[in-house]
């Protein structure tokens, strides 16, 4: 059995708790995931590269976010995206919505740039979000500590995805601004979940 054939069979198995991936998008999905194995070699962007821990902690986790997305087109912003979690596979699974990745790692950046070229609907911004003036639909995150996002969040969109554990999620529902959900458990993990939050307009 080949990588790209055992990627399928698990992809299907894990991710079929939740939802479905097309042909397309599993080959997509492959295609990211064999330029950051080659290029993990050289840059630090994940720990996890093992292909059945990488594809249920990346890629399940983040194509589970997507499936909380709205039936409807939307800006997303992905902020200190690093190796394109949760962000590429979201734009591989909803390719009506626009994607943008933020990292302020320049050789990150690179390998973003490299990694989706063949996404039309991703675009990747070379610097801290901090940086950015636009406005989105979506700010989803899995790396960068609420403490630090809170500070643009409420000017960057009008939803939040966070992608953390339990624990943290109890901390970040304090946030006053936000009218959170409960967290949703997140299937392949013990301990994370996936916390929505919509900005409270006064």
């Amino acid at each position: 059995m080949s990588d790209r054939t055992e990627f399928g069979r698990l992809l299907a198995t894990h991710f079929s708790v939740t939802g479905k991936v097309s042909e397309p998008q599993v080959d997509l999905l492959w295609q990211h995931y064999e330029l950051l194995v080659r290029w993990n070699r050289v840059v630090n962007l994940t720990g996890i590269s093992r292909l059945e821990e990488a594809l249920m902690r990346h890629y399940c986790e983040s194509l589970f976010v997507a499936l909380h997305l709205p039936a409807e087109p939307v800006s997303v912003l992905d902020v200190g995206s690093g190796a394109g979690f949760p962000g590429v596979p979201m734009a591989i699974y909803r390719p009506d919505c626009l994607v943008t990745l933020t990292e302020s790692h320049q050789r990150k950046a690179a390998f973003l740039r490299e990694a989706t070229r063949s996404l039309p609907n991703v675009r990747v911004v070379a610097k801290r979000a901090e940086s950015i003036t636009e406005t989105f639909d979506w700010v989803v995150s899995r790396a960068v500590p609420w403490e630090q996002l809170r500070r643009r969040a409420a000017w960057l969109g009008r939803t939040v995805g966070l992608l953390l554990s339990l624990s943290d999620a109890q901390r970040v529902r304090v946030s006053e601004e936000w009218r959170w959900q409960a967290p949703v458990p997140v299937p392949w993990s013990r301990t994370g979940v996936l916390l929505l939050g919509s900005l409270r307009f006064t």
